[in-house]
């Protein structure tokens, strides 16, 4: 449909009749090519209390989504849903996962409702020629998804799905696979890589968890992660194995630090990254956060 007849369509609306329901007319404005390219995100989630506090990594998870243009829906790739293969949800209507424990009960009476879209992940599973992927009806919206996507858009009014990690893939594998997306930006789907560039919770200092501190490993790691994401050198963050010992320690396990690659692999050229919520907590753990948007 052109601007001329999508205009002329729009000039009868008033006449379709009350019975044309709402999804009948998404199928009509669906056929408009999307004019502008959705900027992508990585979000250190940090701890779940992250979902009820008021901090300053909160207020500015707030401030992005008062930012961003309104997505028609979102695809997220938590750290917390890893699977043997990839799955997207494909339910109507998302549960809210409480997958932690040892928080206040306050934490564990947070829903957030928001939709699903079966139609946003056939797509995704049509347009993904890597691997099979598999339509899940069973997982919903763990808390890397919810707990700062509620920030964004308090509202849980935007269609969400969630795509899992393979653990038994490699960097590459899943680099290359988020690329196989890519499209999805110019039909208004904002992806959001939520995990944490340094994760290691056997060191967490707890009692600073509270408080901006990082050991000097965790600094170092932090640091080169950036000088590498802000030059474009994905490859050595593709190859984070073989980076040496503060690598080792930030990323003991890999999936708090995948949903970092498949935002960068989204990256075109020309197109800026900018950082935000750029502190560690409690020893080990950094909030450091991205958006990558055109110029």
């Amino acid at each position: 449909m052109n601007r001329k007849q999508f205009l002329k369509s729009m000039a009868y609306l008033p006449l379709i009749p009350y019975s044309m329901n709402l999804k009948d007319l998404n199928k009509m404005t669906s056929k408009m090519s999307n004019t502008s390219k959705m900027p992508v995100l990585f979000l250190g989630h940090g701890s779940p209390m992250n979902a009820i506090e008021e901090n300053e990594f909160v207020l500015a998870f707030k401030k992005l989504g008062e930012e961003l243009i309104r997505p028609n829906a979102i695809l997220c790739i938590s750290a917390h849903w890893e699977t043997k293969g990839t799955f997207v949800t494909a339910m109507q209507n998302p549960p809210t996962i409480h997958d932690f424990g040892g928080f206040p009960q306050a934490l564990f009476d947070v829903q957030y409702p928001a939709p699903g879209s079966p139609e946003l992940a056939k797509e995704t599973k049509k347009i993904i020629t890597k691997t099979e992927v598999g339509l899940d009806d069973k997982w919903g919206l763990d808390h890397g998804a919810w707990s700062v996507i509620k920030h964004l858009y308090p509202n849980a009014d935007i269609p969400i799905i969630q795509m899992s990690i393979d653990y038994s893939q490699p960097a590459k594998y899943h680099y290359e696979l988020a690329k196989e997306i890519s499209s999805l930006r110019q039909k208004g789907i904002l992806i959001i890589g939520s995990g944490n560039m340094v994760h290691n919770l056997r060191m967490v200092a707890w009692k600073k968890l509270n408080e901006e501190y990082a050991f000097d490993w965790a600094t170092e790691a932090n640091e080169m992660m950036k000088s590498h994401i802000l030059s474009g050198n994905h490859q050595k963050l593709i190859d984070f194995k073989s980076q040496g010992k503060a690598f080792d320690l930030a990323i003991p396990t890999p999936e708090h630090y995948l949903p970092l690659l498949y935002t960068l692999a989204l990256k075109e050229e020309n197109e800026k990254v900018t950082l935000f919520n750029d502190k560690s907590v409690g020893g080990s753990m950094s909030m450091t956060s991205l958006k990558i948007e055109s110029n």
